[in-house]
């Protein structure tokens, strides 16, 4: 299957077109598109990899650059950046470097560029078989250490609410769902009611992310009938345990599914 980049930058240049053919040359189907936001939009859940080739129009696109900064962390997408020593400071100001994969100073050197691109296609190709995990949690400090803590081994992405999640939801269906259960707004038990009437997503498996392990606040949160409970107390092993035990369970209950029939 070709792998799809979107190449991101501002009109047509001779070292844009370049780049470009060098990608197309090395097999690639290249996306080419402006750095605007409803370019972006309309382009990245069709590309995994994004190659953002900079100028000096990159001081008067700050919202494109807010935006492909959300995209990048919450769609766990991947961004490599091409430009010139004062190009590549200044958008790193705006984009964490939690969102950038690679960067390459002009003169840009493709033998290099081919190669960590072709490098990271192998990992996205890898990364697509994974289960695929939607963390849904209000604090920002706990979802980056849970991505951290599950990215290795599982494609994640994050949203800071539930109707972030209902608006994921209504374009892709997630293997699992890992949901706060306390959020401001609509409460993670709102969420599970919401995605239980949804016949497209309502047999995605659900379960609730929770600080609270006393027996009554436990019971009350299984009274609702997830697909089963984490504390937040737990620590990383507990936690990825936890992840491959119901994988694991899930993969056995269908394949005993299947062997009655």
């Amino acid at each position: 299957m070709q792998t799809q980049i979107l190449f991101i930058t501002q009109g047509v240049s001779f070292m844009g077109t370049s780049i470009q053919k060098n990608f197309e040359s090395e097999g690639y189907g290249v996306i080419r598109i402006d750095p605007l936001v409803e370019k972006l939009s309309e382009c990245k859940d069709e590309v995994e990899i994004f190659v953002f080739y900079l100028g000096k129009f990159i001081e008067e696109i700050p919202e494109f650059l807010v935006y492909l900064k959300d995209v990048c962390l919450e769609e766990d997408k991947i961004l490599i950046l091409l430009g010139n020593t004062t190009e590549l400071s200044f958008v790193s100001e705006a984009v964490p470097a939690a969102a950038i994969s690679a960067k390459f100073e002009r003169p840009i050197d493709f033998k290099k560029l081919i190669a960590e691109v072709n490098k990271i296609s192998e990992d996205v190709h890898e990364r697509e078989s994974r289960k695929n995990i939607l963390l849904v949690d209000d604090d920002p400090t706990f979802l980056k250490m849970m991505k951290g803590w599950l990215d290795p081994y599982y494609k994640v992405t994050i949203v800071t609410s539930g109707t972030q999640a209902l608006m994921y939801l209504a374009d892709n269906k997630p293997d699992l769902i890992l949901l706060d259960y306390e959020m401001p707004v609509i409460s993670g038990p709102q969420v599970l009611e919401m995605i239980r009437s949804e016949t497209k997503v309502d047999r995605v498996p659900v379960m609730f992310l929770t600080g609270k392990g006393d027996r009554e606040s436990v019971l009350k949160v299984l009274a609702l009938k997830p697909d089963g409970y984490l504390l937040k107390s737990l620590n990383r092993d507990q936690i990825l345990e936890s992840v491959t035990e119901f994988f694991e369970k899930k993969h056995l209950e269908e394949i005993n599914a299947k062997t009655k029939f």
